[in-house]
């Protein structure tokens, strides 16, 4: 049976981030709410500093708050241990960094199939080289990321992502390494693949033109959201 009233893709309540430093604590998230509503496209921007990336790691269960409630994909994770918030992130969430972040031993194509295999998911490699092919690298299949250029290699990080169709793709800065023109591309494919699997996407980035591609724009700044919009 269809889900007439789907829970939100991400709920995050009252959210407090304080880490320790030499210095002391520091607050990096201050009592932030937020609401994303499933299929949504939201661009993130504010200073560096300002806790967007703290943010997405708290939704993706990589950073424990310190107090508040994290619900992402219908799923209250914020008292989860490691091992059920890492079959959180396989099952829901595609995450792409700036730093690529894949395993330079493993060719594209193990790089993509990774997931699927720690899924026990059947034909994970059947489906790594789909997934290659949709990104175009379907040519550069048994290339090391060492072998591959920069845009390249965020295209063989974008295919990962969503080779196992998540609900949500979190991007932090995906182009933020990147040429304009490459990075052009790469945003081009990254909201083709939003398009065809729905997926809600969580981007952050510095570029004014990329956080408007979205249908909506927030702007944190001191571990806060100081501005929701609809973008024109």
């Amino acid at each position: 049976m269809t889900d007439t009233n789907p829970s939100p893709a991400i709920q995050l309540r009252d959210i407090h981030l304080t880490l320790n430093s030499d210095a002391g604590e520091v607050n990096i998230l201050r009592g932030l709410n937020l609401t994303i509503e499933r299929g949504e496209t939201v661009g993130l921007i504010g200073p560096s500093g300002s806790g967007k990336t703290s943010l997405l790691m708290v939704a993706a269960g990589l950073e424990r708050p310190t107090s508040g409630r994290a619900c992402v994909a219908g799923q209250d994770i914020t008292d989860l241990n490691e091992d059920k918030l890492a079959l959180f992130r396989r099952e829901h969430a595609g995450i792409v960094f700036q730093n690529f972040h894949l395993v330079p031993t493993m060719t594209a194509l193990e790089n993509v199939a990774l997931p699927l295999e720690f899924a026990g998911r059947p034909h994970a490699f059947d489906a790594a080289r789909d997934q290659l092919e949709t990104v175009g690298l379907g040519h550069r299949l048994d290339h090391y990321p060492g072998q591959l250029s920069g845009g390249e290699q965020q295209r063989v990080a974008l295919a990962r992502a969503f080779v196992s169709e998540p609900t949500l793709l979190l991007a932090d800065e995906p182009t933020g390494n990147l040429d304009g023109k490459t990075g052009d591309h790469i945003m081009e494919l990254l909201f083709d693949l939003h398009t065809r699997f729905n997926t809600t996407l969580l981007l952050i980035t510095h570029a004014p033109a990329l956080a408007e591609r979205c249908k909506r724009i927030l702007t944190m700044a001191d571990g806060n959201i100081v501005s929701d919009e609809s973008a024109s």
